[in-house]
C-alpha cells in the first residue's frame, strides 16, 4: 500500500476544500494517508507558493520522495499545477507518467544552526530609516567585494523569478545549478547582478561594527544579525523533486505567470 503526506493552508477555504477531494482521491485508490513525510511515499502540498515554501523542508530528508504541488492560490510560479487538472496529475503519477524537476536548495549557516532555502537569501537593513548596510562577501575563501546598499539577495535558479527578479537580477531556468547574487538598491552605478558557481561556498558578514542588519530565509525566517555574525552557505546535498504538469514548458509558464516577453503597449 502506497502513502501520502498531505499539507495544505488551512487559512483558504479552497485548500480546504481540495484538500477534502484529494482525502476522498486516495482512499478509493487504497493509499494510506500518514502524518509525517519520512512515513510516505510521495507528498502532497495544497495552497500557494508561500505554502510550498512553509512546507518543503518536510520533503527533502527522504530520499526520492517526490512532492505534488497544487495552486489553490494567485501566482502559483512553484505550485504550477491547476486545480482543475488536480485528479489528473494525482492518476499521472500513480501511474508513473509524470515528469518531475530536482530543485537545488541553499543550505545556511549562522550561529551553529542550520537553515535551508529554496528560493533565497537575504541579508537587508533592519529597518527603512537605517543607514545603508555594507555586506562583505567571500567565496570559497577568497574576497569577492563589498556590497552596499539596502541589502543583498542570493538566490538560486528556483528564486531567481522571485525577489531577485524584482530587486533586477536575472532570471535562471529552474534546473540550473548555480547562484546568484543580487545587490539591492546599490549605493553606485557599477554593482550590478552576479551568476556563480553552484559549488561556491559562500561567506557573507556585515563590515559596519555598530550596525545592525536582518537575515531573511524564504520570507520565512527572520533574524537580527551584527558584524559579529558570520553567515555560511552553499548548495545542499539535498534537493525537491518536484512534479510538474506534463505538458509544462518553462517559457510557458514565463508568459503565463510573469508575462514575460508580452509588448508593454
Amino acid at each position: 500500500m502506497k502513502k501520502v503526506f498531505i499539507m495544505y493552508n488551512m487559512d483558504k477555504p479552497v485548500a480546504q476544500e481540495l484538500y477534502n477531494k484529494s482525502v476522498e482521491y486516495f482512499k478509493k485508490k487504497n493509499i494510506e494517508i500518514v502524518d509525517k513525510a519520512n512515513k510516505a511515499d510521495f507528498g502532497v502540498v495544497i495552497g500557494g507558493d508561500g505554502t510550498l515554501l512553509r512546507a518543503f523542508r518536510n520533503f527533502i530528508f527522504k530520499k526520492n520522495l517526490y512532492v505534488i504541488a497544487i495552486n489553490a492560490g494567485s501566482l502559483g510560479f512553484l505550485t504550477e499545477i491547476k486545480k482543475e487538472k488536480m485528479l489528473e496529475e494525482y492518476d499521472n503519477f500513480l501511474n508513473g507518467k509524470f515528469k518531475y524537476e530536482k530543485r537545488h536548495i541553499l543550505e545556511v549557516e549562522l550561529d551553529g544552526q542550520i537553515y535551508y532555502a529554496l528560493n533565497e537569501v537575504v541579508i537587508s537593513k533592519a529597518g527603512i530609516t537605517s543607514r545603508v548596510l555594507r555586506v562583505n562577501f567571500k567565496t570559497n575563501g577568497e574576497y569577492m567585494c563589498t556590497y552596499k546598499g539596502d541589502g543583498v539577495i542570493v538566490a538560486t535558479p528556483t528564486g531567481s523569478t522571485a525577489y531577485s527578479m524584482s530587486a533586477g537580477g536575472p532570471i535562471l531556468k529552474s534546473d540550473m545549478k548555480a547562484i546568484v547574487i543580487t545587490p539591492i538598491a546599490p549605493h553606485n552605478l557599477n554593482t550590478r547582478p552576479i551568476v556563480i558557481g553552484w559549488n561556491e561556498r559562500i561567506e557573507m558578514k556585515i563590515e559596519d561594527e555598530k550596525r545592525m542588519g536582518q537575515l531573511i530565509i524564504d520570507g520565512q525566517t527572520n533574524k537580527k544579525i551584527g558584524s559579529m555574525e558570520s553567515i555560511r552557505m552553499e548548495y545542499s546535498k539535498y534537493t525537491l523533486n518536484l512534479v510538474i504538469p506534463r505538458d509544462r514548458n518553462y517559457y510557458s509558464v514565463l508568459r503565463e505567470k510573469l508575462k514575460w516577453g508580452d509588448n508593454l503597449c
